[in-house]
């Protein structure tokens, strides 16, 4: 269970009340934008060293495409 995806894009990484982040996460100095989160859902490790989620992420870039559209719209 993560943190809300409501108005994700526009955020800084890291900052949900009440949901604990990483230290990495909390330091990205990363804002969520279509690109950021196309980079972080192919790679979540990679992108983000030392984050904690469990998610390999998403190899294809037609999913990631499809996922960062449906959070486009979470306003």
């Amino acid at each position: 269970v993560g943190p809300s995806l409501l108005g994700v894009i526009g955020r800084p990484a890291g900052t949900v009340e009440g949901f604990k982040y990483s230290e990495a996460m909390k330091g990205s100095g990363i804002v969520w934008s279509a690109e950021t989160l196309d980079a972080y859902l192919a790679d979540p490790k990679g992108y983000i060293p030392g984050n904690k989620m469990a998610f390999a992420g998403l190899k294809k870039p037609e999913e990631r495409a499809d996922v960062i559209a449906y959070l486009q719209t979470l306003k």
